[in-house]
């Protein structure tokens, strides 16, 4: 994870096994610190939240349509899935 020019303090205390979490992110190389250990934590856990809200707006977009609008997004759906088979990528 690439440095922070600007970072908080913060103190607190965690589950013993948080931290032995935190310390294994260093041990195992994934941190080079305990910052950077809990920084990585949250940056996994920001990314599954959005992922979280993504879908749940997702879903409400797609309960909004009519009948007719969400017959049209399969259509395009499936269009766009069978042109992306066509695609090489190696070129």
């Amino acid at each position: 994870m690439p440095a922070r020019k600007t970072r908080v303090k913060i103190s607190t205390t965690v589950a013993p096994e948080t931290g032995a979490y935190l310390r294994s992110l260093i041990r195992r190389g994934k941190a080079a610190n305990l910052a950077e250990a809990v920084d990585r934590v949250v940056a996994v856990a920001s990314r599954a939240d959005s992922r979280r809200k993504l879908e749940a707006a997702t879903a409400a977009y797609f309960a909004s349509l009519s009948p007719e609008a969400l017959e049209e997004e399969n259509r395009l759906g499936e269009a766009f899935a069978s042109e992306a088979g066509q695609v090489n990528f190696d070129e």
